[in-house]
Order: C-alpha cells, then sequence, then structure tokens
C-alpha cells in the first residue's frame, strides 16, 4: 500500500509558472494535479483533449488552481515552440519546466525502420531538448529556473523489447548532465527523473498483467507498485526552493528496483 497524506507543500511554488508536457493523463497528470495543488500558474501541453478537459474540470472541481491547456503534437517543433510563446504571453517567463511526455510502446529490433526509429527520438527525447530551448531564455532574464527530464530506469536495466524507447531515455540523462553545466552560471537546475514501472491506467491497461507484476515486485525492493502521485512529489520537491542546491542529479524513484 502506498502512503497517505498529509504531504509536504512548498510556498516557493505558489504562483510560479510550470508547464508540464504530456500532462493529460498517467504520470502527467499527477504532475499537474500536484502543481496545481501547490498554487502554482499551471500549463500543460498534449495531444489527449479529452482527458485533458476532464482534468481540468476535475481540478476546477477541488478549488485547485486551473490550469492552461495548450493541445500540441510535441513532435513538431514549430508548434511546439508556438505553444511556449502562448505561454509566455499568457501566463509569463516559464519558471518550471517538466518533459514528461514519452511512448513506450513495445517493439522488436526487426521491426524498427527509418521512420519509426524517428518517429520513437522524436516523442521520447527531442521535443524535450528543445522544450528546455524556449524556456531557457526567459528562466536567465529571471535568474532561475528548473528543468526536469523525465527518464527511466529503462536503459540501467536495461529493459528489452523497447530497444529505441531505451535509447533515448539514456540520451536524456547525457542531455541533462550537459545542460546542468551549461545552464548552472545563470542559476538553472537541471534534474532527470527515472521512474521504474509505474502502474498507471495506461501500464494497467496494456502490459501490467500478474505475471509482469509478479516479476517487478520480485526486482523491487518494495513490495508495491508505486503510483504516478509518487513520481509527481518527487517533481514537486525538484522544482520547489528547498531542492536549491541539487543539479545534474538522475533522480530514480523505482521502489528499489536498481
Amino acid at each position: 500500500m502506498a502512503p497517505t497524506a498529509p504531504f509536504a507543500t512548498y510556498p516557493s511554488l505558489r504562483n510560479r509558472v510550470v508547464v508540464i508536457t504530456g500532462g493529460a493523463s498517467g504520470i502527467g497528470a499527477a504532475i499537474v494535479e500536484a502543481f496545481a495543488a501547490n498554487h502554482a500558474r499551471v500549463a500543460f501541453l498534449d495531444l489527449q483533449t479529452e482527458p485533458a478537459k476532464r482534468l481540468i474540470q476535475s481540478l476546477h472541481n477541488t478549488g485547485a488552481s486551473v490550469p492552461l491547456f495548450i493541445p500540441c503534437d510535441l513532435t513538431n517543433i514549430a508548434a511546439l515552440q508556438t505553444a511556449f510563446e502562448t505561454i509566455a504571453t499568457e501566463l509569463g517567463p516559464v519558471e518550471v519546466l517538466i518533459n514528461n511526455a514519452g511512448d513506450d510502446t513495445r517493439h522488436s529490433i526487426e521491426e524498427v525502420t527509418p521512420e519509426s526509429w524517428d518517429r520513437t527520438i522524436a516523442v521520447n527525447l527531442k521535443h524535450q531538448f528543445f522544450a528546455a530551448q524556449a524556456v531557457i531564455p526567459g528562466m536567465r532574464q529571471l535568474g532561475r529556473g528548473s528543468i526536469l527530464n523525465v527518464s527511466s530506469i529503462a536503459w540501467v536495466i536495461p529493459s528489452t523489447k523497447v530497444p529505441v524507447y531505451v535509447t533515448a531515455k539514456a540520451g536524456i540523462v547525457g542531455m541533462t548532465r550537459t545542460l546542468a553545466h551549461e545552464l548552472g552560471p545563470f542559476n538553472i537546475r537541471v534534474n532527470a527523473i527515472l521512474p521504474g514501472a509505474i502502474a498507471t491506467e495506461r501500464q494497467r491497461r496494456l502490459w501490467l498483467t500478474p505475471e509482469y507484476e509478479a516479476e517487478i515486485l520480485a526486482a523491487q525492493a518494495l513490495k508495491r507498485l508505486i503510483l504516478p502521485e509518487e513520481v509527481a512529489r518527487l517533481a514537486l520537491f525538484l522544482a520547489a526552493d528547498d531542492s536549491s542546491a541539487i543539479t545534474n542529479q538522475s533522480c530514480v524513484i523505482d521502489g528499489g528496483w536498481v
């Protein structure tokens, strides 16, 4: 069983402009909810309009800050850049960026084509760089910022049946480390979050069979499934001033798998 409330809140996040990619469902939706509950000014990008509308309505019903939703194909870099221009106009300079969006659809080595390779890299890695590029000028002007890139333990284990996804997730860690050193002089922190097997609705629906759950629990030190909201609470800490000395780190949240 996962731990229960109360959990920490972060006064430094109040009114900060926070952008989350892939925020309509799964881990992303949990992150949107967590930052809205901390009274940040949240915007999120996603192609899933119906789940996004349900999330916004749910937040409205709870009295949390209602986020700005911008439908966006993150693999279209021009559209991504336009979305960030809209956010800056409507909310102000971005102070926290959470590059969460990704796609772990299973694929074999044999079925990878040049086109599927480019598509998988685009949805898992490429957009993270260009999202960061879009927010860096505003963060430099503010003299602060926190960029969180969601990677995975998939490349550490390493996972099988997802070779291009694993490649992208490893690349995210390399990108995180170089950006941390380039941006540190401007008080911009860059960290990676490496989730393990997180029990999202998508995972439960597509892959989390009783056999796979048993495999996960056998590998983990904690004998329970890790929940999306637990990843969100790590994101809150890494975005807040409470972690002001933490950068260039790969923060694993996997119940002790690796």
